[in-house]
């Protein structure tokens, strides 16, 4: 009898890696509430749809904003929502970018594709709200709705594509078929079609803006893999691709740097093409 090559389950489980980290949805939850009663403008609840959940923020700097960057998070598609990484919008907010951070619905009530469609109705209302050029990010299962927003099939129009300059997946996934093979499948209900479908490793780039795959040295193996899969996929295909191994972060610590101003990973999400 043939047994399973790997424990795709265990593959992705982060939290049961990383001690601790359990409390960490509390202390993210708390440091964005402090951050946004701490005098930073911030619009919330922006509708972009009529769900409940079809709304974005919006994180101003001080002064006309340089562009727009957009931060998507993650939880597997089925955890979380914007109010959790208010915070991580400091390093971006803090060099004169506005940061938009979007809501969207969760498995089981919504399937992936239907929530790439929302994050791209997300940034084309944003986009209307601010002029400049579009910094797409993303982290885990925000990473893989940021890279879609760049593939040829991506929700955008070529208007809004146009402005994108720089996209950064942060631990993304991008080749959705070992999702399959887990437990949270019965939630995600992937089968062939949308994991094909919905896998930017397996579509093509529309443009030539770059993007750069970063996650974290100490991340579950699956993690580096995908986000070099990426890389690997789309190189040559006319994007500037990047892979970049973080030290030793973990799934958590690799997005901390988001927060600061100076961060080696802010520096890469607002450099602008030469």
């Amino acid at each position: 009898m043939l047994t399973p090559l790997k424990n795709w389950d265990d593959a992705f489980a982060n939290m049961a890696h990383v001690a601790g980290s359990d409390a960490l949805p509390g202390l993210w939850s708390d440091s964005a509430a402090a951050y946004r009663e701490s005098g930073v403008s911030v619009e919330t609840d922006i509708p972009y749809g009529d769900q409940p959940r079809e709304k974005f923020d919006l994180v101003w700097p001080e002064g006309l904003p340089k562009g727009l960057v957009v931060f998507i998070h993650g939880g597997f598609w089925m955890r979380l929502d914007k109010s959790y990484w208010t915070d991580f919008a400091e390093g971006a907010r803090a060099n004169g970018w506005a940061v938009c951070l979007p809501s969207y619905t969760l498995a089981p009530q919504a399937r992936l594709s239907h929530m790439t469609t929302q994050i791209g109705r997300a940034i084309s209302l944003a986009a209307k709200r601010v002029d400049g050029p579009i910094h797409i990010s993303g982290h885990s299962a925000g990473g893989h709705l940021a890279t879609r927003m760049i593939c040829n099939d991506s929700p955008l129009s070529n208007a809004v594509r146009r402005r994108i300059a720089r996209t950064v997946s942060i631990s993304g996934l991008h080749d959705l078929r070992p999702l399959m093979h887990t437990k949270m499948n019965d939630v995600l209900r992937l089968d062939e079609a949308e994991s094909l479908s919905e896998s930017a490793a397996l579509l093509r780039p529309f443009g030539a803006s770059p993007l750069i795959c970063w996650v974290g040295g100490g991340e579950r193996p699956e993690f580096i893999r995908q986000s070099q899969l990426l890389a690997q996929m789309w190189d040559g295909l006319d994007t500037p691709t990047y892979c970049i191994v973080e030290g030793q972060h973990n799934h958590f610590t690799v997005i901390e740097g988001l927060r600061g101003p100076e961060s080696e990973i802010t520096n890469c999400l607002l450099k602008l093409p030469n």
